[in-house]
């Protein structure tokens, strides 16, 4: 049995192998989802033998399906940004991340951080998660600690893994609403047989505590660490995209015209947030409203009005935040067009047809977990594959007398787990962190192995 000196020098020269490959070979996302979206379309005729009009006419019919989502994921990164760069939030996160002195504690840590987040909020770990990385490698930079960045910041990305086994879980929160498009053949599948689940908590938990040293074990030596650059660097430079609160500590409070005084007054804030938390008073506790994304947004817009002094602070940390979404503006159209081939040609369905060929009723939640992996590669939406691999593992599970709920979370495990080397979701962290794909994929190729085999052990032997 290989001791801990053995197994750490084992995950470097994993690390080193991926990165270097990663590194050489994966382009842009832009470039990723066009070639996805490509392959799909050959596939669609050759092998589902579905018509190239017909073909063609899904992409384009669905390549606006995610405009909904796609604004959620713009106001989740805008407000998001907003709220980090008020001041008060803005001493807070310096204030935790100087308490961090060495590289191997910043690794730890920000994975820790992003998947305790993730347990609650997927969309809110996306930002939190990268804000402190970034924070995080601004103090240590400011104390001359080498921390290799690109890993810093994939270790933050890395405890996304997690999100789909909390709170925020789509499909295990799905199965238990009422009238789901699946309730006739299985029922409402209470959250206590899914999310809360014993096996499911204890997954969860295991990699909270050993997924942050496996992607710490990976740190190059101090002599190939790359530092923050020092044009994203706040401390360092007159314009941050995360926003230092220097813009906002320049806000004139103007004692010239009515509009003025308007624009630099705290009163419209106060106003707008009361107004906020009244409404989100009646539909939590009256209503009985859980958290959503659209309540997420708002959440995160209400906060960053009450932190920020005047509507003129306000927008100007909005138009700063407001400069790293463009990557959305094409991308997520793209993925919906391909989501919307695999699904009207029948590609998706035989994806999963083929896995549960070979199952029984023991291995069918391998077997989801594995075809949930395979398929959220190409349709990165938990709702959206659940869509299309839901109907399918559903009924084989009936016909095989399978355990329902723990069938149910293989597919949300294999749908995250495939995150760690899906870039769609990583789109937010990597506009916060100024970096490219190709810097963290390499190492988030091992959180990859790592949690597979975490998963696949956890549903072969419980």
């Amino acid at each position: 049995m290989l001791d801990l000196a053995g197994g750490i020098k084992m995950i470097k020269k994993l690390s080193n192998f991926f990165v270097g490959m990663v590194e050489r070979w994966i382009p842009d996302p832009l470039v990723i989802a066009a070639l996805l979206t490509a392959l799909v379309l050959v596939l669609s005729v050759t092998v589902a033998d579905f018509g190239v009009v017909e073909t063609v006419d899904a992409w384009g019919g669905s390549f606006w399906s995610l405009l909904r989502f796609t604004g959620q994921m713009i106001l989740i990164l805008v407000f998001g940004h907003a709220l980090a760069g008020t001041p008060p939030t803005r001493r807070l996160l310096q204030s935790a991340a100087e308490r961090i002195n060495t590289a191997r504690g910043a690794y730890i840590i920000v994975c820790f951080v992003t998947a305790i987040t993730a347990l609650f909020s997927w969309g809110l770990a996306l930002v939190v998660g990268a804000i402190f990385a970034r924070t995080v490698a601004e103090s240590l930079k400011a104390k001359n600690v080498a921390v290799h960045y690109p890993l810093l910041v994939a270790s933050s990305y890395a405890g996304f893994v997690v999100w789909h086994q909390g709170l925020s879980g789509s499909i295990p929160l799905v199965v238990n609403t009422p009238s789901h498009f699946l309730e006739g053949t299985i029922g409402m599948i209470p959250v206590a047989a899914t999310i809360f689940s014993p096996i499911n908590m204890a997954v969860a938990f295991l990699i909270l505590l050993t997924l942050p040293f496996v992607m710490a074990s990976q740190a190059p030596s101090i002599s190939d660490c790359n530092p923050l650059p020092d044009h994203l660097d706040s401390d360092q430079s007159d314009h941050s995209s995360l926003g230092s609160g220097q813009g906002a500590d320049a806000v004139v409070h103007s004692k010239g015209s009515p509009a003025e005084r308007i624009e630099n007054s705290r009163g419209l804030n106060v106003f707008l947030v009361l107004l906020g938390v009244a409404y989100l008073g009646v539909f939590f506790i009256r209503d009985g409203g859980s958290l959503n994304l659209d309540i997420l947004n708002f959440m995160f817009l209400l906060a960053g009005l009450a932190l920020s002094r005047s509507p003129k602070e306000y927008l100007e940390l909005l138009t700063d935040a407001a400069k790293v979404i463009g990557p959305f503006l094409i991308q997520y159209p793209l993925y919906a067009g391909l989501m919307g081939v695999m699904a009207a040609s029948g590609l998706g369905a035989m994806v999963v047809d083929f896995f549960v060929s070979i199952a029984s009723a023991e291995s069918l939640p391998i077997l989801s977990f594995v075809s949930a992996g395979v398929l959220n590669i190409f349709i990165p939406s938990g709702g959206g594959q659940w869509a299309v691999q839901g109907p399918i593992v559903v009924n084989a599970a009936l016909a095989l007398g399978a355990d329902m709920p723990r069938v149910v979370m293989a597919v949300a495990w294999g749908d995250q787990w495939t995150n760690m080397i899906q870039p769609l979701f990583a789109i937010p962290l990597l506009a916060i962190a100024g970096l490219h794909i190709r810097d963290i994929m390499g190492y988030c190729v091992i959180a990859l192995l790592y949690t597979g085999v975490v998963f696949v052990a956890a549903l072969a032997l419980f």
